[in-house]
């Protein structure tokens, strides 16, 4: 299994990257998201990977960051989801936004996602929504960059980067959620620790992120308990 590619960038695309590991090129799909915020042509990269074998195919996905290849691995998990439309997602909504919209099941934000209709995504969120709460919960630990890949990114012999005029522009990702991934997962630790089921509580601390982008863990568990009381 290869789990992280580190090297040099050989060629860039919205939906790939070439990248030269000491001499041999490696072909990583990955989403606009992604593609938007790697370094240009001869710069050193480097990406988690995913790699899917076939009886006629090895193909290598990408990722940024270890929370966005769990998403990633979860959404697969999904009848109908394949390795590119679960990048279509990721890179239309980001592991936050869609863990968010997961935990308020709403799968019509889920559908903006190209190639992603609304049956799809009402599978995604009804069958995804009490593991969706597991990744958040983890988000904090699991935000970690691949890296650049420091000594290990030197290009082998006689390999020699093409320039970087040669990248094309690459595309603008959607705006990040102002609320980080390791604020809702200790935003959503706190609750359960309380005794929330963690369907219930993902959804609260999703609704109260949605309410106030800016808040940080103190004010999400507050708000968060507030939607949770019981209302007379």
């Amino acid at each position: 299994m290869i789990g992280r590619i580190a090297g040099v960038i050989l060629h860039r695309a919205p939906d790939h990257v070439l990248i030269d590991v000491r001499g041999v090129g490696y072909i990583v799909h990955v989403n606009e998201r992604t593609a938007a915020g790697l370094p240009s042509v001869g710069q050193a990269a480097a990406l988690y990977t995913e790699l899917v074998v076939r009886e006629d195919l090895l193909q290598l996905f990408g990722f940024s960051s270890l929370l966005e290849k769990e998403w990633h691995r979860l959404l697969t998990s999904v009848q109908g989801i394949g390795a590119k439309v679960s990048l279509a997602i990721l890179g239309t909504l980001g592991p936050e936004g869609l863990g968010r919209a997961i935990a308020l099941g709403d799968w019509a934000t889920v559908r903006k996602s190209p190639g992603v209709g609304p049956k799809l995504a009402q599978r995604v969120v009804l069958e995804l929504k009490d593991k969706a709460p597991g990744i958040i919960a983890m988000g904090g630990t699991l935000t970690v960059d691949a890296g650049a890949g420091g000594a290990e990114v030197a290009a082998g012999p006689g390999i020699e980067p093409a320039p970087a005029a040669a990248a094309p522009p690459a595309a603008q990702p959607p705006a990040q959620p102002a609320v980080s991934a390791a604020s809702m997962a200790d935003a959503l630790s706190a609750l359960t620790n309380l005794g929330y089921a963690a369907p219930e509580a993902a959804a609260a601390v999703a609704q109260a992120a949605a309410l106030d982008p800016g808040a940080a863990t103190p004010l999400l568990i507050r708000a968060a308990l507030r939607l949770l009381a019981p209302r007379e």
